[in-house]
């Protein structure tokens, strides 16, 4: 999709989004991710929609950066009773990160990303999931001492998204698989009780 318009109150925003492709059946009040946060349909017609974001959202994700004609990755939330491909990815984004370089390799395309903030690298596992501006993603490598991660993309997934527009520099919304995060607070609670 791209956006149609931005309306900013202060830390407050009301996006429209054309969107042709995603419209079928769509209902005020169904959940729509936007770079990978899942927002609310609060109006629509049959070529785009609109929705909210609150300050918290407006603070942690990319979407403040956007402007009218930003390309944006969109999805619908996924039916209960159908396949499910990839990992479990809820549209709560935990943070952003920056594109540290873009390189091709062969038939594919290397990110390297900078999460900010050292927690959001604690839950990155090599070969497991990360969700980038809501694509569900491989770690190729996880690099500690640098704080970055690698996810190689394939041209049917750089040409899909808006991956393909990215650069070295620009921002990204990261979600980190839901499992490591359970485990990662799970253990905190262990040690606390401990102490």
């Amino acid at each position: 999709g791209a956006l149609r318009s931005v309306r900013r109150q202060g830390e407050a925003m009301v996006l429209t989004v054309s969107a042709s492709a995603i419209m079928d059946d769509v209902k005020l009040g169904d959940s729509i991710a936007i770079n990978g946060v899942c927002l609310t349909v609060v109006s629509f017609d049959r070529t785009s929609f609109a929705v909210d974001v609150t300050p918290e959202t407006y603070r942690h994700t990319n979407l403040r950066e956007l402007a009218p004609g930003s390309p944006v990755n969109l999805e619908r939330a996924m039916r209960a009773g159908g396949r499910f491909g990839g990992h479990i990815v809820q549209g709560h984004v935990d943070g952003t990160g920056e594109i540290r370089s873009r390189t091709p390799e062969e038939n594919a395309v290397v990110f390297t990303i900078a999460p900010h903030g050292g927690h959001l690298l604690r839950t990155v596992v090599p070969k497991g999931s990360v969700t980038v501006d809501g694509i569900s993603l491989t770690v190729a490598e996880l690099d500690a001492d640098a704080g970055t991660f690698s996810v190689s993309i394939i041209p049917h997934t750089l040409q899909e998204t808006a991956l393909r527009y990215k650069r070295a520099g620009d921002t990204v919304n990261i979600e980190n698989d839901i499992l490591g995060k359970y485990v990662e607070h799970l253990r905190g609670l262990r040690d606390r009780d401990r102490s």
